[in-house]
């Protein structure tokens, strides 16, 4: 079993065997800053602090009988009887102990109000702030909300990341909307499957749009061990694919120019790597470019 699902067992256990859903999220979040490697990592979500993969991780134990929903009082319960406690390093269960001591008779609505307070940029997508903070707190909230007038375009890869380091990012530089240019959307890894990314996106105030025309077969992209090796495939993509697929690069253009920052997606986490690079690099070519590129 995965170490962070352990984490999320032995959390609720610790609390009695059951979490109302918003206060598991937030005692998670509290005690993955005490972590010298966070078991999960969040993004500024509708209610707070979140974490896609710990939903996920939920809906999966589910299946194997180990976490329980219940949809009536909004409520995670753990249902397998193991002590999964005595699982975890020695640290992880001093600062389980600590959690407990310093949240544990806390309601959802007291973690939430401490959450925004200590760390208001897991606050700057909430729909309830209003209710929780008063108003100098929801000025510090405000102050914190990525604002960015300048028109930049943006190149990001999800290799090496998760899903909520990769979707921070596009909130800290304030992105628009995210481009994916992958002939296939489909992705092994959690989050990045076209529908999972455009949902997360949009919840998230992004905008997700997929354009394969400006994407590289994949039977193209077979034996490429050396960076000569993606060199030569740019080559080609430059002077074969781009110049055939002129109007999807004008749509790229066009949103761009619509939106003023807008970030090219695929999967490698460095363009020098990646045909986002390259397109970018052609975007920037053409004879009406005067803005910014920034590879993230």
């Amino acid at each position: 079993m995965y170490y962070r699902r352990k984490v999320i067992l032995s959390l609720l256990q610790t609390f009695g065997g059951e979490l109302n859903k918003i206060s598991f999220q937030k005692l998670l979040f509290l005690y993955t800053r005490l972590q010298e490697k966070p078991a999960f990592d969040f993004v500024p979500y509708k209610q707070g602090c979140f974490s896609f993969q710990s939903y996920a991780d939920m809906r999966t134990m589910i299946k194997y009988n180990m976490v329980a929903e219940n949809k009536e009082k909004e409520l995670w319960e753990k249902t397998d009887a193991t002590d999964y406690t005595a699982t975890l390093t020695e640290k992880d269960r001093q600062i389980l102990l600590y959690v407990k001591n310093q949240y544990g008779k806390m309601t959802a609505s007291d973690l939430i109000k401490l959450t925004y307070r200590k760390y208001p940029y897991f606050a700057v997508k909430s729909t309830i702030a209003e209710q929780h903070l008063n108003e100098q707190e929801l000025k510090v909230v405000y102050n914190v909300i990525p604002k960015n007038n300048k028109t930049i375009l943006y190149t990001i890869g999800y290799e090496g990341i998760s899903l909520e380091q990769y979707l921070n990012k596009l909130i800290q530089n304030d992105v628009k909307v995210l481009c994916d240019v992958r002939k296939n959307s489909l992705s092994m890894k959690y989050g990045f499957s076209k529908s999972q990314l455009q949902k997360s996106c949009e919840n998230l105030g992004i905008k997700y749009v997929h354009i394969p025309d400006l994407g590289i077969d994949s039977d193209k992209r077979q034996e490429l061990n050396t960076q000569k090796d993606y060199d030569k495939l740019f080559v080609h993509y430059e002077k074969s694919i781009l110049p055939k697929n002129t109007n999807a690069v004008k749509e790229v253009y066009d949103i761009f120019i619509q939106h003023k920052r807008v970030a090219l997606t695929c999967f490698e986490a460095s363009q020098c790597q990646c045909h986002r690079g390259t397109l970018a690099k052609f975007i920037t070519q053409l004879p009406e470019w005067k803005y910014e590129l920034k590879h993230l």
